[in-house]
């Protein structure tokens, strides 16, 4: 249903953009004709990324580290030095399933920091610019199903995801009549590789999850990419503010997505669930 060049010279930043869903977006923008700029912390991914998907189009890399506002500052510089960006997509995140109160403060922070403060920089880096320039743009924002209801098990991730809603709505408002619009997509449960052994960390579980989704199926990264596609393109220009839930029904038949879960988990499983590091900032789940 989309034109080729549905999004034909599109200027798009991507944070998060070397693996899951970041990846499978920018395959999608290039095959609809964006330009497309990749971030991460992790470069030799990133250029693993770009030359996989540079059949399909121009893909630049960028290493950033979206929680420190400098190192955003310092990507806006370059990419602006070429062209500024249509488009904005804050995808960067870190997530674990935990007991809440076994969490660390410096646990509670890398989750934080790279969800809600790493949008908050790249949104207002990029605003910032594109008000003073008086110029058109979108930006969307990856958020969670359970954002606006919270979950057991995932809390800091409940919190920051709530944060960016909340920003998204406001900055819709606030920035609307002067041509930004901000959307969000909330995904329900997506396979992307290594993401489901930080939340699923039992084979049994995934069937139990499949067997209480009204669809009995996980989304695609293919579906997650149209919707993006879509919602960034001028196609969608009246929607501004929105978050559009994308899960087959799953929030419907039983809000809190890791609440029942959590419940089912041995104290060996919760052990072996337990972060050994600092989640980075990959646009997994």
């Amino acid at each position: 249903m989309f034109h080729k060049d549905l999004l034909q010279h599109k200027r798009i930043l991507i944070t998060g953009g070397g693996t899951g869903l970041g990846k499978g977006m920018a395959a999608r923008f290039l095959e609809l004709g964006a330009i497309v700029y990749i971030c991460g912390r992790r470069e030799q991914v990133l250029k693993a990324t770009s030359d996989e998907l540079q059949p399909k189009g121009p893909i630049h890399v960028i290493a950033c580290d979206v929680r420190s506002l400098e190192s955003v500052e310092r990507m806006m510089e370059l990419i602006w030095s070429e062209g500024p960006l249509d488009i904005l997509v804050n995808n960067a995140a870190g997530n674990f399933i935990a007991r809440t109160e076994e969490l660390s403060p410096n646990a509670w922070q890398s989750v934080i920091n790279i969800v809600l403060m790493g949008t908050l920089h790249c949104t207002m880096a990029c605003g910032r610019r594109w008000l003073a320039a008086k110029r058109r743009a979108t930006v969307l924002s990856i958020s969670a199903t359970y954002a606006p209801v919270g979950s057991a098990y995932v809390v800091p991730s409940a919190v920051s995801k709530a944060g960016v809603e909340a920003l998204t709505r406001s900055l819709a408002v606030e920035w609307g009549d002067r041509g930004i619009r901000l959307n969000a997509i909330a995904p329900g449960p997506i396979p992307t590789e290594g993401a489901f052994s930080r939340v699923l960390p039992r084979p049994d579980l995934e069937t139990y999850a499949l067997e209480r989704h009204p669809l009995h199926r996980f989304g695609t990264l293919e579906e997650l990419a149209n919707l993006a596609a879509f919602l960034v393109s001028d196609g969608s220009g009246y929607i501004n503010g929105e978050v559009v839930r994308m899960d087959g029904g799953e929030f419907i038949a039983g809000a809190g997505e890791f609440t029942s879960l959590g419940r089912m988990l041995t104290d060996q499983d919760w052990e072996s669930v337990k972060p050994r590091k600092t989640p980075k900032s990959d646009g997994k789940l």
